[in-house]
C-alpha cells in the first residue's frame, strides 16, 4: 500500500514536473486587412512626333514610354557608345586630363574625309596635342565626327578593332537592340531603341569625367578654339546633358538627363526622344516632358507610428497588437505600385515593446523598411494554468 502510494505522489511529482517545465504554445499572428497604397496616374506631356522612353537613376527600367520603341538610327547619340567604349579601356575619373592624344596627318585626312560625307567636324592639325579629355569634349560638345573616329583609333589601333570592342562591350551590357557600324553615328546602321538609349544615358551618368563634359555650355581647346554645346537646353528645366543627334534618316534626336529636388530628395531622370523634325521642335517637346515628369512625383505616407499590422492573442488569455515603431513615407512616380511585406514570427512569451519583425516597403527601386514592436504583454499564465492545460 504504502508503495502505491509512493509511486502516485512520484508520478504526481513527475508529471507537475513536466507540465511546468513544458513549453508553452507559440501564438500565431492574425493579421490585420493591409492597407492598399495606391494613387492615381500623373498626366505626362508626351511628344506628339516620334519615339520616346524616359526613366530614372535607381529606378530598374523604364519610368513610361511613348511612340514606337522599335530600334533605328540614332545619328550623333552614337558617340555616347564612342566615349563609353574608349573609358572602358582607358579610364578617366573626374576632374583628369587623361594621357595625351598626338594628331597626325592620318587624322587631317579623316577630317577631310568628314568634311567630304558633310559631317560635323572640328579643324585639326598634324603635329597637335590634346589630352584624352580635351578630345572627348570636341566629341561630345560640338559633335565632331572626325574627332570621334580619331578617338576610337587612338584608343584601339583601327577602326575595326573599336567596332569589334564597342559591340562587344554593348552585348556584355545587355544592350541587345543597339549595334554600331561607326564611330560617329553618321551612318543609318549604328541604331539603338528608346530603352537601350536610357540605359546608355544611365551609364554614362556613372562616368564622372562624361557627366562633367556633357554638362559643359562651352569649352576652349588648343587649336580649335571655342566649342559650343549642341544641346540647348542645357541649364533649363533641369537639364545637365548629354548628346544631341541629326540625320536625315534618324530626325533631330536627343539623349537627355535633368535633375529636380522634389520634397527634399534628388531625382535624376534619364530620357531619350527621336525623330523630330527640328531641334527647335525636339527641345519644346522635351521641356515639356521633363517639366511634366518630374511633376508626377509624390510622397506617399507609408505607415505611421502605432499602426496596428496583427494582433497576439495567447491560450490563456494575454493579448497583444503588432504596430509600426515609427512612420515612413516614400517619393513614388505617378501610379507606380507600392508592394508591402510583412515578416512576423510566432510568440509565446514577449515584453512590451518586444522587437518582433518589420514591414518592408518597396517601389519603383526604392525601399524602406520599419521595424514592428509589440504593443501590450505576452506573459507567463502561472503554475496553475500550467498544472490544468497540460503540453
Amino acid at each position: 500500500m504504502i508503495g502505491v502510494v509512493l509511486i502516485a505522489l512520484l508520478s504526481g511529482l513527475i508529471y507537475s514536473v513536466n507540465a511546468i517545465a513544458a513549453p508553452l504554445p507559440a501564438t500565431s499572428a492574425t493579421l490585420a486587412e493591409v492597407p492598399t497604397l495606391t494613387q492615381p496616374a500623373s498626366p505626362v506631356a508626351w511628344p506628339d512626333f516620334g519615339r520616346t522612353a524616359i526613366g530614372a537613376v535607381g529606378t530598374p527600367g523604364l519610368l513610361a514610354t511613348a511612340g514606337d520603341q522599335s530600334t533605328g538610327p540614332i545619328a550623333s547619340i552614337t558617340k555616347m557608345i564612342t566615349a563609353l567604349v574608349v573609358l572602358d579601356k582607358h579610364p578617366l575619373g573626374a576632374g583628369e586630363a587623361g594621357p595625351d592624344i598626338a594628331y597626325t596627318e592620318a587624322d587631317i585626312d579623316i577630317y577631310w574625309e568628314t568634311i567630304a560625307e558633310d559631317g560635323s567636324s572640328a579643324p585639326v592639325s598634324a603635329g597637335m596635342t590634346l589630352s584624352q579629355r580635351q578630345t572627348l569634349t570636341a566629341v561630345l560638345l560640338p559633335s565632331a565626327n572626325n574627332y570621334a573616329q580619331s578617338l576610337a583609333i587612338w584608343a584601339y589601333g583601327s577602326m575595326d578593332a573599336y567596332l569589334a570592342a564597342a559591340n562587344a562591350w554593348l552585348a556584355e551590357q545587355g544592350l541587345t537592340d543597339t549595334h554600331v557600324v561607326d564611330a560617329s553615328g553618321l551612318s543609318a546602321d549604328s541604331v539603338s531603341s528608346p530603352a537601350n538609349l536610357v540605359e546608355i544615358g544611365k551609364l554614362a551618368l556613372a562616368q564622372p569625367a562624361l557627366a562633367e563634359i556633357v554638362a559643359m555650355k562651352s569649352a576652349e581647346l588648343p587649336t580649335i578654339g571655342t566649342v559650343v554645346n549642341t544641346n540647348k537646353l542645357l541649364g533649363t528645366h533641369g537639364v545637365t546633358g548629354m548628346k544631341t543627334g541629326t540625320t536625315d534618316e534618324a530626325g533631330a534626336c536627343l539623349l537627355y538627363t535633368a535633375v529636380s529636388e522634389i520634397d527634399g530628395q534628388q531625382v535624376t531622370l534619364v530620357g531619350a526622344t527621336l525623330g523630330a523634325d527640328t531641334h527647335s521642335e525636339l527641345n519644346d517637346a522635351v521641356a515639356g516632358l521633363l517639366d511634366s515628369t518630374f511633376a508626377g512625383f509624390h510622397t506617399v505616407s507609408l505607415t505611421a507610428a502605432g499602426q496596428q499590422w496583427a494582433s497576439y492573442s495567447t491560450v490563456w488569455g494575454d493579448t497583444a497588437t503588432a504596430e509600426s515603431a515609427t512612420s515612413a513615407s516614400m517619393l513614388v512616380w505617378s501610379d507606380t505600385p507600392v508592394e508591402t511585406a510583412l515578416i512576423l514570427p510566432d510568440v509565446s512569451l514577449a515584453a512590451d515593446g518586444t522587437n518582433l519583425g518589420s514591414v518592408t516597403f518597396s517601389s519603383g527601386g526604392r525601399s524602406a523598411t520599419v521595424p514592428i514592436t509589440l504593443n501590450g504583454r505576452l506573459g507567463d499564465p502561472g503554475v496553475g494554468w500550467k498544472l490544468a492545460n497540460p503540453r
